[in-house]
């Protein structure tokens, strides 16, 4: 909890704060990466040129300060384990943790100018350390829990043992430890990440893809699309590097499995819904279920351009025949199925969903569930890259 005294100042400053949060965000990814410019091997650099990642960071900053303040609403439990998560998956340790708050709190005093007096700036440096170690706290127990010691490499080397063009613009990858042995087991809706060192010396980036393979096989998979700028956003460096460059025997580094997300939670019906590239952790599901509890009742509502588009599509007939409670809904063309047609038989009493795919997708899926009575905490959901669902 803040102070007293801090909790009166936050209040009174929340709302300048709120209103310059991008432009605070900005100068103090400027001034970060300028003093450290190794951390910028951490960071998605196609979130750093479309801004998404300093709107992130900015929404992110702000209402764990309205949390505190009471002037919040949503549970914040969720939000940590999110964040928390993708930390670890990108090795972040608890002593980067002083060089992030020094600039931020740099940044705010730049952009609010003498409105920040020393009580002001002591008060945020208050909202930014509960925050940072509730963090630190979570990380700490997440990297315990996947046996990275304390300080410890993140990273694995894992050599790819298969590759295979699913559709135009996504191949999978099996991959395997490289020192031998089986790769681990996970929870279907995990994900890795992968870094790879860029062309000329450019330094490293990290993605998260999420874990496609059936859970408990000797190896894993992860299913890339290739991502194509739009919108003056670049092509993603990662996915045309995977796509391009990396070929049967090449080593690749991951993180563990790291996601707070179970794609096949609960014990009732299970309804996935995903949309493109969004089918990874549903496939993950499905070949889970097959081993595990077969008979569970299951729908699959997925939406993708075209069939051809449609990566892993041939995967689906043999999980049917082991889950033969598996119910198949297929959109192509467009995301018609943002409105399930013809599901109100499978958004049934005690129904966990899981979805995945793009956050304009999920939005419009996730308020269908809700005005049907799916309660929010048996909505489940994935976003690849920064931010949250609103509400």
């Amino acid at each position: 909890m803040l102070t007293e005294s801090s909790a009166a100042i936050v209040t009174a400053t929340l709302p300048v704060v709120r209103a310059h949060g991008e432009a605070i965000t900005g100068r103090f990814y400027q001034r970060m990466f300028d003093a450290h410019p190794d951390l910028l091997d951490l960071f998605n650099r196609g979130n750093q040129a479309t801004g998404a990642q300093k709107a992130a960071l900015a929404s992110a900053v702000v209402a764990y300060a309205a949390h505190l303040t009471g002037d919040g609403g949503m549970p914040w439990g969720p939000v940590l384990d999110r964040i928390a998560h993708k930390h670890t998956s990108l090795g972040i340790t608890a002593t980067q943790y002083p060089i992030v708050g020094r600039h931020l709190l740099a940044a705010v005093a730049e952009v609010l100018g003498d409105g920040v007096t020393p009580e002001v700036a002591a008060a945020w440096d208050e909202v930014y350390w509960l925050l940072a170690c509730e963090l630190i706290a979570r990380e700490a127990r997440l990297y315990a829990g996947a046996g990275v010691p304390e300080g410890g490499p993140v990273w694995r080397d894992w050599r790819v043992t298969g590759r295979t063009r699913e559709s135009a613009d996504v191949v999978s990858l099996t991959l395997a430890p490289a020192g031998g042995g089986a790769a681990p087991g996970f929870t279907p809706g995990r994900y890795v990440s992968v870094a790879v060192d860029l062309d000329g010396g450019r330094g490293q980036q990290i993605r998260q893809y999420s874990l496609s393979g059936r859970p408990g096989a000797d190896q894993w998979r992860i299913t890339v699309k290739r991502v194509r700028g739009e919108g003056g956003a670049p092509d993603g460096m990662v996915s045309g590097h995977l796509h391009e460059r990396v070929a049967v025997g090449d080593t690749l580094r991951l993180s563990p499995a790291f996601g707070e997300v179970d794609a096949a939670g609960g014990d009732g019906p299970l309804l996935l819904v995903s949309a493109g590239i969004g089918l990874t952790p549903a496939m993950a599901a499905l070949a889970h279920l097959a081993d595990r509890d077969p008979g569970r009742r299951v729908t699959l509502a997925h939406a993708d351009r075209a069939a051809e588009a449609h990566a892993l599509r041939h995967e689906l007939p043999a999980l049917q025949q082991r889950l033969p409670n598996l119910a198949l809904h297929l959109w192509y063309l467009d995301a018609a199925g943002a409105d399930l047609p013809g599901l109100k038989a499978e958004v049934s009493a005690g129904v966990t969903a899981h979805l995945c795919g793009p956050v304009a997708f999920m939005n419009l899926v996730r308020a269908n569930l809700l005005r049907r009575g799916v309660p929010g905490e048996r909505i489940a959901y994935e976003v690849f890259g920064p931010g949250m669902l609103p509400g």
